[in-house]
C-alpha cells in the first residue's frame, strides 16, 4: 500500500497548527537524521539522566537538591539553607533570566531548541515512542485519519499506557525535588488518605504531562510560553538564529528548471518542523531552534550536488554578507545586568551564617527595678541551618557593663533545629547610661557572632 501524505504550505497569515475553523490541527514531523540531530541525542541523554538521577544524590547525608516547603528545608549541593535565606532565590532567578537574555541575544532559541524540559522530553522521548508504534509521519497521519479499527485501537492504546506510565514517572521524580526521594517511595506504596497532600500533587501533574505529551505539545510553546514572546525584543540583526539564505535560495524551483536557485522547492523542512512553520518566510515566533531543518536541507542539498547551508545557523547580517557582531549594546547590558547580579549573590550568599540568632525583649514590663537594680529579661532565639547536629555557646561580650545571666550557656541543636533560650540583663542604676546595651557573643565551631540589644531603664 502507497502512503501518501498531504504537502503542507504553511498560510503566512495563519498558523499551520489551526484549521481554518480554530480547531487544532495535529502535526507530524518527518524523521530526520543529521549532525545536529547527533548532538540533541547525547545532550538530551544527559539532560534526561540528570533529571532522573539527582533526587538520589546525596552529598554530605543530605539531597543534592531538595526543596522542602512544608519544613522550610533547602538543600543545593551540599549547603543547606531555611525560610531566612529564601531572599537568595531572588538572585538565583533573576541571574537564570539574564542568563536567557544573554543566550537568546547571541544565540536565539539555543535553549528552547537543546535544553528546555518540554523538548528534551517531546522529542527526546514521547514522539520517539510515538513512531516507534505508529510508524513515520505518513503512516501516523494516515492512522490519525482512519476511523476505530483495530490497528488503531491497539496502537493508540499501547502509546497511551506508555504515555501514561512516563507521565507517572515524571511527575514522582518531579516530587523527589520538593519531597525526600525515600517519603515519595513510602508515599506511593501507602493509601492515598496516609498523604492526601502528595497524593493530590502526583494526579493533577500527570495529567497536565499526559495532556500536554499526549495532545497539548507544540501549543505550549506557541502559545502559553511567555520565553517565545520576548525573543522579538531580544533580536537584532546580529542575532544567529536558524534562517534560510534568500539570496542563494531563489526563485524556488523544480530540481530539473536551470533558471532556478539553490532551493528545489522540495518542503523537506517543512515536513521535518515539529511546530509546521516554513523557514524560507523568515524568523517566526514558532520556530524553536531545534535545527531540524537544517539537516533536512542539508541532506537534500547533499543529494542535488549543491553545498550545504542554504538553511543554516547565522545572523541576518550574515544572510546579507555582513560580518556579525558579537559585542552590542544590549548584549553588553544583559551581560553587566548578569554580572552585578552574580556578585550581589555572591556577596549575599557568603554573608550568610551557619545559624541565625536573634535577642528578642520578653512581652510585657520592660524593665523591673529592685532596689538600686535594674533588670531586663530577653530571649535568644537560635535556629541552626547546618546540616548536623551542633553545639551553640552563649556568652557575655568581655567589657560590657551590662551582666548578664544566661541559664543555658551551651545547648545543642538538631539539623535546622530551634530554641529559645532566657537571657537576664541587671545593672546598678546609677551605673545605667543611656543607649546602654546588652551584648552576647554566639559560637559554634569556628562561627561566631555578636548580637546587641538596647537595656531599658528609668532614665
Amino acid at each position: 500500500m502507497t502512503v501518501t501524505t498531504e504537502r503542507r504550505v504553511p498560510n503566512l497569515d495563519s498558523l499551520y497548527t489551526i484549521n481554518p475553523d480554530g480547531s487544532h490541527r495535529k502535526i507530524h514531523p518527518a524523521d530526520v537524521k543529521g549532525r545536529f540531530q547527533r548532538r540533541k541525542k547525547i545532550l538530551w541523554g544527559i539532560l534526561i539522566a540528570i533529571y532522573l538521577v539527582v533526587p538520589w544524590v546525596k552529598i554530605g547525608g543530605n539531597p543534592a537538591i531538595l526543596i522542602d516547603i512544608g519544613r522550610r528545608q533547602f538543600f543545593l549541593l551540599g549547603n543547606t539553607y531555611n525560610a531566612q535565606d529564601f531572599y537568595l532565590a531572588f538572585f538565583f532567578v533573576t541571574g537564570l533570566a539574564f542568563s536567557l537574555y544573554v543566550i537568546s541575544s547571541l544565540w536565539g532559541r539555543l535553549w528552547c531548541g537543546y535544553a528546555c524540559p518540554h523538548t528534551v522530553f517531546l522529542e527526546g522521548v514521547f514522539r520517539r515512542i510515538e513512531r516507534w508504534i505508529e510508524g513515520s509521519a505518513g503512516q501516523r497521519e494516515r492512522l490519525a485519519k482512519s476511523g476505530w479499527g483495530f490497528e488503531k485501537v491497539w496502537r493508540r492504546g499501547l502509546k497511551w499506557a506508555i504515555y501514561l506510565g512516563l507521565s507517572l514517572i515524571l511527575s514522582h521524580t518531579f516530587l523527589s525535588y520538593f519531597m525526600p526521594v525515600e517519603k515519595v517511595f513510602e508515599a506511593t506504596v501507602s493509601p492515598p488518605s496516609h498523604n492526601p497532600t502528595a497524593f493530590t500533587f502526583i494526579l493533577v501533574f500527570t495529567a497536565i504531562i499526559y495532556f500536554n505529551f499526549t495532545w497539548f505539545r507544540e501549543q505550549l510553546c506557541i502559545v502559553i510560553c511567555p520565553y517565545g514572546r520576548l525573543q522579538s525584543v531580544l533580536y537584532d540583526e546580529h542575532t544567529v538564529n536558524v534562517g534560510y539564505d534568500r539570496t542563494r535560495g531563489e526563485p524556488r524551483k523544480h530540481y530539473k528548471e536551470t533558471d532556478r536557485g539553490a532551493c528545489i522547492d522540495c518542503f523537506r523542512c517543512v515536513s521535518v518542523c515539529p511546530t509546521g512553520i516554513d523557514i524560507r518566510n523568515g524568523t517566526q515566533l514558532e520556530c524553536v531552534g531545534c535545527a531540524n531543518c537544517v539537516d533536512a536541507c542539508d541532506d537534500v542539498m547533499d543529494k542535488i550536488g549543491q553545498p550545504r547551508g542554504l538553511i543554516r545557523y547565522d545572523s541576518q547580517a550574515g544572510f546579507h554578507g555582513l560580518k556579525r557582531r558579537l559585542l552590542r549594546p544590549r548584549t553588553a547590558l544583559y551581560g553587566v545586568l548578569l554580572v552585578i547580579g552574580l556578585v550581589v549573590f555572591l556577596v549575599m550568599a557568603s554573608g550568610r551564617t551557619a545559624f541565625e540568632a536573634r535577642v528578642l525583649r520578653v512581652k510585657g514590663v520592660p524593665y523591673t527595678l529592685d532596689g538600686d537594680v535594674v533588670t531586663n529579661v530577653y530571649s535568644l532565639h537560635l535556629v541552626n541551618k547546618l546540616p548536623h547536629r551542633a553545639e551553640f555557646r552563649i556568652a557575655q561580650k568581655p567589657g560590657s557593663p551590662v551582666q548578664l545571666v544566661i541559664p543555658a550557656p551551651a545547648v545543642t541543636l538538631d539539623p535546622f533545629g530551634a530554641q529559645r533560650i532566657p537571657i537576664i540583663g541587671r545593672i546598678q542604676r546609677a551605673a545605667l547610661k543611656p543607649g546602654a546595651k546588652i551584648e552576647v557573643t554566639v559560637v559554634t565551631g569556628e562561627t561566631h557572632r555578636e548580637i546587641e540589644e538596647v537595656f531599658l531603664g528609668p532614665n
